[in-house]
């Protein structure tokens, strides 16, 4: 329906989402024309640079260069990011895998990791169920990334996370070697039909373990609610009554369950699907070594660094570009 359409200003829901694309779409124009503009300028100016022998003008060029540089990088990102769903905003889980304690502790880090990194990229981060850990850390969580791409951008972190550290819970200092899983999925439109059976929902409501306010650990105002056909969980515990849990779990379920259905259609969801494997030894897309020297390694892409505390701080857009690029290049038709 047409931005110009009188009947659209009755759809208040329809003109917001139309507008979101409008201003993604006008952004991506934008910042194409101003490279292609910036591509120009450096080309005059190297052509100046050279009849004149100037050193200044050549350092001019250079900076001009590197300003093209990092918009062209913008550009490759919004190329890369053309999924169907890449656009919308993403929950992303994080679960504890083999390890007890540590690995608690391990997802809580990369909890902190993702916030961090979302925190950076403008992207607004809610906690909207934790699981915490017996001794330290949690045992899951669930987070909502909200911004342009937040999907896009986060399903590259989906699979099994390894990390070996010095443990600080081992009196000995023994190394130890800890898993958790992350796994994205988009978060949908309140206007995309998801039909669910009632009959095939299992809920379950329980004390809140984080916080959130009043409510917490007085009511039973958490709600976890299971979809029995596909063995989708999902639960909510951040808002302030029963029936606000069960309303953003209902559609943090549907969004699960659209995903699901679009794997099925997409053939190219099937990298992502694949690393959706057990949480331990030999399953992991990504190692975070501590001890006995630094180093984070994506084996996916083999693209790695030694700035280990860096990446622990929310730097991972490098592991993700590289990432999403190699799915570029599978995608890519037959020559």
């Amino acid at each position: 329906m047409s931005a110009e359409n009188p009947a659209l200003w009755e759809k208040p829901a329809e003109m917001q989402k139309l507008n979101q694309e409008k201003a993604l779409l006008e952004k991506a124009v934008n910042e194409y024309e101003t490279f292609q503009t910036k591509l120009e300028d450096a080309k005059v100016l190297l052509e100046m640079a050279v009849e004149a022998s100037d050193e200044d003008s050549f350092s001019e060029v250079k900076q001009e260069l590197a300003s093209c540089d990092e918009l062209g990088k913008s550009l490759e990102l919004k190329r890369v990011l053309s999924g169907e769903l890449d656009a919308n905003s993403t929950y992303l889980a994080i679960n504890a895998g083999a390890g007890g304690t540590e690995a608690c502790d391990w997802a809580s880090m990369l909890m902190r990791m993702y916030m961090r990194y979302a925190e950076k990229q403008g992207f607004a981060v809610s906690l909207l169920d934790v699981n915490e850990g017996e001794g330290a850390g949690i045992k899951s969580c669930t987070l909502l990334i909200e911004g342009p791409y937040a999907y896009g951008y986060m399903k590259a972190e989906s699979g099994v996370h390894r990390l070996v550290r010095i443990s600080p819970y081992d009196s000995n200092a023994r190394r130890h070697t800890s898993f958790a899983s992350v796994f994205a999925w988009a978060e949908v439109d309140d206007d995309i039909k998801i039909e669910i059976n009632p009959a095939d929902l299992k809920v379950e409501t329980y004390r809140s373990s984080g916080a959130g306010g009043q409510h917490v650990n007085k009511t039973d105002s958490a709600v976890r609610m299971y979809h029995l056909p596909s063995g989708i969980i999902v639960s909510c515990q951040t808002q302030r009554s029963q029936i606000q849990n069960r309303e953003r779990a209902l559609k943090m379920l549907k969004a699960a369950l659209y995903e699901k259905e679009i794997e099925k259609r997409n053939k190219e969801k099937d990298a992502m699907n694949s690393n959706k494997k057990d949480i331990e030894w030999g399953s992991q897309i990504r190692s975070y070594v501590m001890h006995p020297y630094q180093m984070v390694k994506d084996h996916r892409t083999d693209h790695e660094t030694s700035q280990v505390q860096d990446v622990m701080d929310g730097d991972v857009e490098p592991f993700i570009m590289a990432f999403l690029k190699t799915t570029v290049v599978d995608q890519a038709p037959a020559q």
